[in-house]
């Protein structure tokens, strides 16, 4: 081998090592992500309309070309599953809460099972209907789950007004106590809230959110925060962010980027955030495809704003993620 063609050859070794270290979104072609680390693999779940499906894979470049388990199926209007692991009564389990309805959208509800291992892929036991007010009177969409202070709470988006309730939580098929509102910015949008989720970072709790109709451009996320040692249940204690934390980038072709959730890089030492977004400006439903990029925080402890990336560009994987 010449000179040459052996520094061609190192060359191209070096460029496919790079290209090993990067990942391209989409991940996932459908909406509604929720995306984890667990057991040594990422997991990602996007709303399916019938059932709940799980796609595992080590690198998160390997999401899109993973076969996935479905965890429960036979449903209607099935969206937005996440998982989070709570003490069962067989100890650590996974809980997937998720929304479906026996009929019109008004008739969303949310529903939890429960894995009957420990492991986050289950298998699991039968759907459990939340009860999230005490007439069943309110649709209830997008639930999530979270620890504060050693108490538990979920937050949902519902009726009247399609805005954030939270309410305490008895076990995790149980809430208990009264219903509170969580006044939460359109900026400017329709009154719409919808897919809660909290960030807990420093000494500060972040409830984001998305807002506006997912169906337009302008579908954008927000977030409320609290001091670690204020009570979440009264809405005095949550300030308003004035700005978005993530929107539309027209120049980089990304429209509608919400319904997020957050998760860790393999080693723990990154935030990342994951979401749906699309390539239209036009009032539509189609096309929302889940990406992911990482959350960078400013020197006050504040996320930084969230700037999506095209389809385009090349994205650096998270720190630990052992490539293809």
């Amino acid at each position: 081998m010449t000179r040459i063609s052996s520094l061609v050859a190192t060359l191209a070794l070096m460029a496919a090592a790079h290209a090993a270290e990067d990942f391209h979104n989409p991940i996932n072609p459908a909406a509604d992500p929720w995306l984890g680390f667990t057991e040594g693999q990422y997991h990602l779940s996007t709303t399916q309309g019938d059932r709940v499906k799980l796609w595992s894979a080590k690198s998160l470049a390997g999401l899109k070309d993973a076969k996935p388990v479905t965890l429960w199926e036979k449903g209607k209007g099935v969206w937005a599953a996440e998982f989070h692991q709570l003490k069962g009564r067989n100890g650590l389990r996974w809980f997937c809460y998720f929304t479906k309805t026996d009929g019109e959208d008004v008739r969303h509800r949310m529903f939890v099972m429960e894995s009957k291992t420990p492991s986050i892929r289950g298998p699991y036991g039968k759907p459990r209907k939340i009860e999230t007010d005490p007439k069943d009177e309110f649709y209830a969409i997008d639930g999530t789950v979270f620890e504060h202070a050693g108490k538990h709470y979920f937050v949902w988006a519902g009726h009247p007004g399609h805005r954030l309730f939270i309410s305490r939580m008895k076990d995790p098929f149980t809430l208990e106590g009264d219903r509170v509102l969580i006044p939460a910015s359109g900026f400017g949008c329709e009154e719409v809230r919808e897919g809660p989720y909290l960030l807990k970072h420093g000494t500060r709790l972040f409830l984001t959110y998305s807002a506006c109709d997912t169906g337009k451009p302008d579908y954008k996320v927000g977030y409320v925060w609290m001091p670690d040692g204020k009570d979440p249940m009264n809405p005095a204690s949550w300030t308003q962010e004035p700005d978005p934390l993530l929107e539309r980038n027209d120049a980089a072709g990304v429209f509608g980027p919400g319904h997020h959730n957050f998760f860790k890089s393999p080693d723990g030492k990154e935030d990342w955030i994951a979401y749906h977004g699309k390539t239209t400006k036009e009032y539509t439903y189609r096309g929302r495809s889940t990406r992911a990029q990482k959350l960078e925080w400013d020197q006050d402890g504040f996320p930084k704003k969230v700037v999506p990336l095209s389809l385009e560009t090349p994205v650096p994987l998270p720190s630990g993620d052992p490539g293809r």
